[in-house]
């Protein structure tokens, strides 16, 4: 359904189901089902994982990480959006992942979902910012005295996300329209660097994309440990598509600012997963086909793209790509602060937040936005910035270590609610399916193919040199758990249930008062 056929009854019907979750319409509901698509797109941006990280399709094994191993890294998510689109329909509200732990599940549950989703949205913000930093460096950074030193690093994310921050105050409107626009520039930019690549390439040899050849170690710029072992290497160039492909959470979390919510949000969700792996797919495997020598390639590591983009390309086109390439990674941190805010946003709402919860929750009545959740987002980001580029763990920076533990709190907020949707599904807790809905037996089987799922991550996202990760990620869920045994467990109550839901009719009519929602 398009924007402009939006009746006051479809709002209506919005608020409605919004309202008998226990919650008012504060934010203001928008966004078309474009928008709630674009901002999902956005923010996987296969322009920034996908050219940020392209050496770890090739420096693991060959041009077959690009051509087999990003679609086998894209299934992998494809389930986790699959599953996660089924109970969006049934639940939509700000803070999806939350809210589903929690009703599903029980208040443990989404509290620790809570917690897993807002480190993962804070961590991998920084980490998107901090690889359009060192792109930056590598193709404008000369130009305006920027090496990419750690100094300069963390002054230019600070700038950055403060900026995206900015406009993320301004209204969802703002927001929508800009990431709208990146969905347009992803698209653009992608078919002028496809067929640049194709026309360019020095030779063309298809077979690349299903030759295995062993680049870890020296051999492929020290990317990857030196190993023999062909068939763990090719799990490890799955880190490629599966840091990439995700970030489609944000389609449930702007679920109370998009229109018909229930098939909007899904259909996001599903359609943003979809286009990412297909024109992502296209996109690497393009520029691993255009590579001139991929010995030489290889052995440039993290530089390779950049390598191949030199050997190649004649310079004007090159800056036209890199530029556009620029953009779509400064919205795609724009569309992640967005994502980043309503989460906290949400989970403040439910006093998830000890002391500071009130002000978290706080509307703008101007914007309609939740102002304080995204300035305090954007400060965390900030502040995770600069100890990530400061500490270092042996000769390893603190910096790769949460890039990989922020892909493990990410895939663990979205199994923990599908694992609990698995057993509720077709119990009190959740009688119905949503209005967008697979078959029962297939949307058993494709959350019990995420929670395998899971286990690859979690197996290649602590893989030697990264085996500290693991030791992040067991710190983190020992603490939770001491906190919620200590404090928690008496203290947070959850989203509101039964008898709480009606309880809050006042306050929630007094809330829309107060941003002058109109129901």
């Amino acid at each position: 359904m398009s924007s402009d056929a939006y009746s006051d009854k479809d709002h209506h019907e919005d608020v409605k189901v919004l309202h008998g979750m226990g919650y008012a319409q504060e934010l203001s509901r928008s966004m078309s089902k474009f928008s709630n698509f674009a901002i999902s797109f956005s923010i996987i941006c296969i322009l920034s994982g996908g050219i940020n990280s392209f050496a770890q399709a090739i420096s693991s094994v060959g041009g077959a990480g690009a051509g087999i191993g990003w679609i086998t890294g894209c299934l992998l998510s494809g389930m986790f959006a699959l599953a996660m689109a089924q109970i969006a329909s049934a639940f939509p509200t700000a803070g999806g992942l939350y809210h589903w732990g929690s009703i599903l599940g029980n208040r443990f549950w989404g509290w620790l979902t809570a917690w897993l989703n807002l480190l993962g949205l804070i961590t991998v913000l920084g980490a998107i910012n901090i690889g359009t930093a060192y792109f930056f460096a590598g193709t404008f950074g000369p130009m305006f005295g920027f090496s990419g030193t750690d100094g300069q690093v963390v002054l230019f994310v600070a700038a950055i996300t403060i900026i995206q921050a900015l406009f993320n105050h301004l209204g969802i409107k703002v927001t929508t329209m800009l990431t709208d626009i990146s969905g347009y520039i992803i698209f653009a930019v992608t078919a002028v660097l496809v067929l640049a690549c194709l026309y360019f390439a020095p030779a063309i040899d298809i077979s690349r994309l299903w030759t295995f050849t062993n680049y870890s170690g020296e051999a492929g710029g020290k990317v990857f440990l030196k190993s023999d072992n062909v068939g763990y290497l090719f799990l490890l160039c799955l880190l490629l598509p599966v840091y990439t492909i995700t970030g489609y959470d944000a389609s449930a979390h702007t679920s109370e600012e998009t229109k018909n919510a229930a098939t909007s949000v899904p259909k996001g969700i599903v359609t943003a997963v979809f286009w990412s792996s297909i024109v992502g797919w296209v996109m690497i495997c393009a520029i691993t086909l255009a590579i001139p020598d991929m010995a030489t390639a290889a052995g440039q590591g993290w530089g390779m793209f950049f390598g191949t983009m030199d050997a190649i390309l004649p310079a004007a086109l090159k800056d036209v790509l890199y530029l556009g390439i620029f953009i779509a990674q400064l919205l795609c941190g724009l569309a992640t602060v967005t994502s980043a805010s309503r989460m906290l946003f949400a989970f403040s709402r439910d006093d998830g937040v000890p002391l500071f919860s009130k002000a978290l929750a706080t509307v703008s009545p101007k914007y309609r936005t939740p102002v304080n959740a995204i300035w305090t987002a954007t400060a965390l980001c900030i502040l995770y910035v600069v100890l990530a580029m400061t500490i270092k763990v042996g000769e390893t920076s603190i910096y790769v270590i949460v890039v990989n533990s922020t892909l493990v709190f990410l895939f663990l907020s979205f199994t923990i609610p599908l694992v609990a949707g698995l057993f509720a599904y077709g119990t009190a807790k959740w009688p119905a399916p949503g209005p967008w809905a697979m078959s029962a037996g297939l949307y058993k089987l494709v959350t019990v193919l995420s929670v395998i799922g899971m286990g690859v991550i979690l197996f290649i996202a602590v893989a030697p040199p990264n085996e500290r990760v693991l030791y992040v990620v067991l710190g983190f869920i020992a603490l939770a758990l001491v906190l919620w045994v200590a404090v928690e467990s008496r203290r947070f109550e959850g989203p509101p249930t039964g008898d709480r839901i009606a309880a809050r009719k006042a306050a929630i009519a007094a809330a829309e008062a107060a941003v002058g929602e109109k129901t």
